[in-house]
Parts: structure tokens; sequence; C-alpha cells
């Protein structure tokens, strides 16, 4: 969410960014917002100055009443009960454009970052760099389930007997490669500097609406039916969420974060072969890496911690490359954004594996994420960033490390974690 004041003072800026991201049917919201906050400043204003006068003729009235001038002091009283109704409708007037020009202001996007590239959606996304050298072995690569299911690793059939489709049973070395991948990820970021945490696995309402737009939310979070509790989607969400409502002392930024959880995720719509698997599902495994810093600090942020999982990724010998989203592809909290792909030698090009975003102050005006210092309080700056997710990381690092002989090579990296296993057979 923009400053109001910002949009006020800068309504063609709000407006040219709302083009840029080709949402131009938000445009008209900047002139209501402008509009009802004009009436609720008029509101605010008439309302302190009946609380100014309610205060002034109090004191009038016991003057008057201390002078035995009672009839002058009724008419002031009456004069009191009139504007004190007044007021009652003026403050539910102004609770009410208050709250309309909040929920319209929570969907008008974040201004981007100037160096984003413009464009409609991810198909002009813009590559940024590659690291190692992306290699089609001379032998066929099966599809990553069936190479699982030749190592005894998964079962899907009856994962939808028991929860439909989007599960899957890992099981085996399949199971322990996953869990190996998690605890490598969260002993690689400790070394990094990072904090381990263990956050909840479910967040109240006001903290999804202060991490994410009303269109994410909608199209990922699953809501526990009765309560004021949503599964998260990633760990970041309740990561954020745990400074909500904060005031940081200047000199304990940055809050360099790494997290575990469980996610979960609707995944709306049909997906394509591509898709299926452990690609696209409704519950999954990720390491997260998050940071609360000062505004001018973000930046440089924002490039340690995409390069954290390209080093990552690098240690277990998968090529990556790093995208930059484009102006539409970005959702509307975000600043700047962008993806780490692996690449995958079946499909012979790149898929998303992670992504890394600057959020600016959007999440922490959301949230009330505020830092003390020597100038006063201001809203800190938030970022966020895959470490990895193993399920889909799993089909990058099954493809690459596939022998002929169909056994699966596992990185130096990993073999502590594999305890000394060189190869799954």
């Amino acid at each position: 969410m923009i400053d109001i004041k910002f949009l006020r003072e800068n309504p063609e800026a709000v407006k040219e960014n709302i083009k840029k991201k080709f949402q131009d049917e938000k445009l008209p919201l900047v002139d209501e917002i402008i509009r009802l906050d004009a009436e609720s400043r008029k509101t605010q204003q008439e309302a302190d100055s009946l609380r100014a006068g309610r205060n002034k003729i109090s004191k009038e009235i016991g003057a008057l009443m201390a002078q035995g001038k009672r009839s002058e002091a009724e008419e002031k009283k009456a004069e009191v009960a009139a504007n004190a109704k007044r007021l009652v409708e003026l403050e539910e007037k102004e609770k009410e454009l208050n709250e309309k020009v909040t929920k319209i202001m929570m969907t008008i996007p974040n201004i981007i970052d100037p160096s984003v590239p413009i464009g409609k959606n991810d198909t002009e996304n813009v590559e940024v760099t590659k690291y190692g050298e992306p290699i089609v072995p001379d032998f066929e690569i099966p599809y990553h389930t069936e190479i699982m299911e030749r190592l005894n690793g998964i079962d899907l059939d009856s994962a939808r007997k028991v929860a439909g489709n989007g599960f899957y049973y890992l099981m085996g070395d399949i199971a322990r490669l996953h869990s190996a991948v998690i605890a490598y990820a969260r002993d690689f970021m400790i070394g990094r500097g990072f904090t381990y945490c263990v956050p909840p696995f479910m967040i109240r309402s006001n903290v999804v609406t202060g991490v994410m737009s009303f269109a994410e939310m909608d199209a990922m979070m699953y809501k526990i039916e009765g309560e004021d509790l949503y599964l998260i989607g990633t760990s970041e969400h309740s990561m954020i969420g745990k400074f909500i409502d904060t005031i940081i002392p200047e000199e304990k930024l940055p809050q360099t974060l790494t997290s575990y959880s469980p996610c979960f995720r609707k995944e709306k719509g049909a997906h394509g072969l591509e898709e299926r698997g452990v690609y696209r599902i409704h519950q999954f495994e990720k390491q997260e890496m998050i940071v609360v810093c000062k505004p001018e600090e973000s930046p440089m942020w924002f490039d340690r911690l995409w390069k954290n999982t390209v080093d990552l990724f690098r240690s277990m010998e998968i090529p990556v490359r790093t995208l930059e989203c484009c102006s539409g592809d970005l959702a509307d909290l975000k600043v700047k954004s962008f993806d780490v792909e692996a690449w995958s030698p079946r499909q012979k090009k790149y898929f998303e594996v992670g992504s890394c975003s600057n959020l600016g102050d959007a999440q922490a005006r959301r949230l009330k994420i505020r830092v003390s210092g020597e100038k006063g309080k201001y809203f800190a700056h938030t970022l966020n960033n895959t470490v990895v997710a193993p399920p889909r990381m799993l089909i990058a690092f099954l493809e690459n490390n596939l022998q002929a002989d169909g056994s699966v090579r596992i990185p130096e990296v990993l073999q502590p974690y594999m305890g000394g296993q060189k190869f799954l057979k």
C-alpha cells in the first residue's frame, strides 16, 4: 500500500505506474480516492472544530453558573448537546470514509522500481544471467515422477485416494533426499548469517491482508472454517507478520531470518503436462529467507538474497539463470522481483524454482512495522526469497543428476545428509 500523501500530491505518477502494470481499469480509483480523502479530511476538520468548541463552551458554562446566570448556562448546554449529536454523525462518517479509502488504497499497486522492464506478463520477463553450463545428456530422461517411481520414491495413487489430486507420498530415499535438501538449505543460510526460525503455520486475516493483495489471497489461501485463521502459502507470511505493530530500534536492523515450513496453496486453474507430478501441488515444504531493513539498504539486500539461491543451487551443481520480472508480472505489493530458474535437461529449458522480491514499505505500512531512529519513526522495508522448495527442486535435481544406468548421483554437499550415499539406485 502506497502512502496516501504521495498519491494526493502525485496522482499522475500513480496513474502512470498503474498503466505500466497494465491495470487501466484501476485508473478511476485514483480520482475516487482523492475525492473521498478530501471529504474525509473536511469531515475531520469539522469534527476537530466541534471538539475544540465543546471544551471552550464547557468552561463558559462553569463561569456562567458561578455568576448565577443559569438561563445563559442552559442555552450553552443546549448548544453542547446539539454539537454532541453532530459530532457523533461526523465521527461515523469519518470512519466510513476512512474505511472506503483504505479498501481502495489496498488495490492500488505499489510504485515499481525505475529499473523494472515494462511488459504485460511473464512472457516478457528478461533474462539477467546464466550460471553453470546447461547439459543435455545423450540418453533419454524420463518424466520426474517416472524417475521417482523407478526408485520406489513416490506414491501418487494412494495420495489421490487419501487427499485428491495435488498431493503425494514421498518414500524411501526420495523422501530422505527431500529432507536432506531442506536440512542442507537450513545450514547453508545459517552459514550466511541468517537466524533460523520455525514459524506458525497458520495466520490471522489481518496478517494475510498485510502481506498480500486481495487477488493473491483469493487465489492462494486456504481458510480454516469457523476461525479467523488461514493456512500459510509460504512462511514469508508469518515471518513478516512476526513484526506486526512493532517499533524496531534502528540499531536492531537488519532483521535477517531463514525459516522452514510446510506450505498450502489452492493453485487454482487447469495445468498442463509439465505442471503435473510434484511441480504444482497443494502441499509442499520450503526453506525461506526474509529481511526487514532500512529503506536505503533494501536494494543491497535484494541482490544478496537472490544470489543466495543461485549459490545454493550451484553448490549442488545445478545450472540456473535469473530472470527479472516485468511490470505486468509483478504482484501489486512488489517493487522489484527476480525469479531463479533451474535447467531441465528433459525439457531443454529452464523452469522456476524460486522468487526474490523487494516490497519496499508496502507490507510494513499495512502491518505497521516501524523503525525508530535519530530522525524519528519511519516504515521499514521488507524482502523475501525462496531458499529452496524441495518438491519442485527435486525435479531439477533428479534430471541433472540422472545417470545412463538409471542411478542418481548425489552431489558432495548433500552426501553427509544422506548417510554418506553417493548414488541412489
